[in-house]
């Protein structure tokens, strides 16, 4: 588990009822995505995508050190790499950023986790509008999701129409799978503690 933080309230990280959304400081070696459930469930709901998917999504991609300065280093070596705690690529926030009218840039995923986990929830929005209603049943909708967040809304459609997914895909999916229960049991823990605090 992380260390315990000082954060303090980010402009613009106001969820969809006008109250600030605390988000940790990252840090090098200390990043859990748990630390950041109160902006998971206030950018899913803005979106209009489930929390869990979000959350879950975020456990699969927590693979590399999430931090600013890392990621300029990653970045200079490699100039396309992904950004962010979501791990979202330029490509498909400006697909986000069109869509959605945002005025942050691409650059800004790595330096506030609040937004690139509110534009990871509207991305799985986007490619939620995508999804046929019907679809093969070895996969829920909610796995297809995570699959294209992978894959790409392309071979998300594939895969629901029955197209097998390749070695990757399937290796993400898996993992997918196994953090479901982990990130099903933070947010029971924030519900809890969020009610602890109202009542």
């Amino acid at each position: 588990m992380a260390e315990p933080s000082t954060a303090v309230p980010r402009p613009g990280s106001d969820g969809p009822d006008g109250g600030d959304v605390r988000t940790p400081p990252l840090r090098p070696g200390h990043y859990d995505p748990a630390d950041y459930a109160d902006c998971v469930v206030r950018g899913a709901e803005a979106a209009g995508v489930s929390p869990l998917l979000v959350l879950t999504v975020l456990y699969n991609e927590a693979y590399k050190p999430h931090h600013p300065l890392l990621e300029r280093l990653w970045q200079w070596w490699k100039p396309e790499a992904s950004f962010g705690v979501a791990n979202m690529h330029r490509a498909t926030f400006e697909r986000v950023r069109r869509a959605h009218g945002l005025s942050e840039r691409w650059q800004d995923l790595r330096d506030d986790p609040a937004f690139a986990i509110r534009a990871a929830a509207l991305h799985l929005a986007d490619l939620d509008r995508g999804l046929p209603a019907r679809h093969v049943r070895r996969y829920t909708r909610e796995e297809l999701l995570a699959l294209g967040y992978n894959a790409g809304e392309r071979n998300m459609r594939a895969f629901a129409r029955g197209v097998p997914p390749g070695p990757m895909a399937r290796s993400y999916l898996r993992r997918f799978r196994s953090y479901r229960h982990r990130a099903a049991a933070v947010l029971a823990g924030d519900r809890d503690r969020r009610d602890d605090t109202a009542s």
